[in-house]
């Protein structure tokens, strides 16, 4: 094999390999996605690295602010889940190494009311750091924070508190 088909073939595993990746981090976000919409936030919380940050957006809501290490992100993630919201991953984009990658998911999320009513929706795009898999930090940004905002005042009509 000549060098410049070596350089060909190398160049179409590289190519080959960078959209197997995306597909198997996609079917991951997707699979713990499908747990967290079902109750189960664990399957999600173990791709944090136990010293991840996750970054939220600020304001009088429950999910505000900077949750530092997998405790506090474990009490974020049973919020989402308590508040009954679903979230579905639509795309996701990556680049660097295995070693300090970073992820752009975009993500939906919505909930519904007791009576079937839509109490929110949102779009979502995440920007993920890794380090050798594990989510090292993540900083969410919505299409429209006010919403959250509306989101938290609806649920605490209904009756649904901060967890303590």
């Amino acid at each position: 094999m000549s060098t410049k088909q070596s350089l060909l073939v190398g160049a179409a595993a590289a190519a080959a390999s960078r959209i197997v990746l995306r597909q198997l981090l996609l079917a991951r976000f997707r699979r713990d996605v499908r747990a967290l919409n079902a109750g189960d936030h664990r399957r999600l919380l173990s791709a944090y690295a136990e010293d991840a940050v996750l970054r939220f957006n600020d304001g009088p809501h429950r999910w505000a602010g900077e949750h530092r290490g997998r405790a506090a992100i474990e009490d974020f993630l049973r919020e989402f889940t308590r508040a009954g919201l679903h979230g579905e991953v639509r795309e996701v984009w990556f680049g660097g190494p295995p070693w300090a990658m970073t992820i752009v998911e975009r993500f939906d999320d919505s909930a519904e009311g007791p009576d079937g009513e839509q109490l929110y929706r949102n779009r979502v795009a995440m920007l993920i750091h890794t380090r050798w898999g594990k989510i090292v930090r993540q900083q969410d940004f919505y299409e429209d924070s006010g919403r959250i905002e509306t989101f938290e005042r609806r649920l605490t009509e209904l009756g649904v508190p901060r967890a303590a």
